[in-house]
């Protein structure tokens, strides 16, 4: 594994470039604050460079809450999104810091949902972004990388992306979540009685508890 001391570029390219795209976007966008240790810690464990977008959000921040915590990109964690890139992955696309993983999760929404980079798991197209949608359990090609999908979440129309999963009150609802919390929803969303988002009932669990179930129903449903 690579010394820390290597992965961090001293002239902050890849955070000048997302600042960039931070400062122009049209959605909101919330910086969270990045511990210097924690920080160093979550990119050695990444085993990233800060001259990429993705280092530099793990280096710089502690995550980036989008449109008031909708969607969480995942950096070195903070208090309010309280889980590093890292620790997020660890027992789940690897075991130990420094294999290759087949896929990383790199961020999630209030939904349940997941976005995933693939690193071969989900065919030839590496580097490009997957969501794990909660309203069908299938992996979806988005055919972005990691820094097109910053520019999604910065400045892509979330309202069209996620129509019809945004219930009446949503705008109030999930600023109350923690940073490792999510919504569930039942009946699922995947089910015909689950269809109208509106209708359902939902609670506030752990979003441990959710990425399980989610793979669990995908199982069963036989995916």
């Amino acid at each position: 594994m690579r010394p820390v001391n290597e992965l961090i570029d001293q002239n902050d390219s890849g955070w000048k470039l997302v600042k960039e795209w931070i400062d122009t976007a049209k959605n909101k966008v919330e910086i969270l604050p990045a511990d210097p240790q924690k920080a160093k810690d979550a990119l050695y464990q990444t085993q990233v460079t800060t001259s990429s977008p993705m280092g530099a959000v793990i280096y710089k921040t502690g995550g980036l809450l989008i449109d008031n915590g909708w969607i969480r990109i995942l950096g070195s964690g903070s208090s309010k999104l309280n889980r590093s890139l890292p620790d997020w992955n660890k027992g789940k696309s690897f075991n130990n810091a420094g294999e290759n993983p087949s896929f990383l999760l790199i961020a999630d929404d209030a939904l349940g949902g997941f976005y995933l980079l693939n690193g071969g798991a989900f065919g030839k197209d590496l580097g490009k972004v997957y969501y794990f949608s909660p309203d069908n359990l299938e992996y979806e090609a988005l055919d972005i990388t990691y820094s097109e999908f910053l520019g999604f979440c910065f400045s892509n129309d979330l309202d069209k992306f996620y129509a019809g999963s945004r219930w009446n009150d949503w705008k109030k609802e999930v600023p109350q979540l923690q940073g490792d919390q999510v919504f569930n929803f039942y009946p699922f969303l995947w089910t015909e009685e689950g269809s109208d988002i509106n209708k359902v009932q939902r609670k506030i669990i752990p979003i441990e508890e959710q990425y399980s179930l989610n793979l669990d129903l995908r199982k069963q449903l036989g995916h």
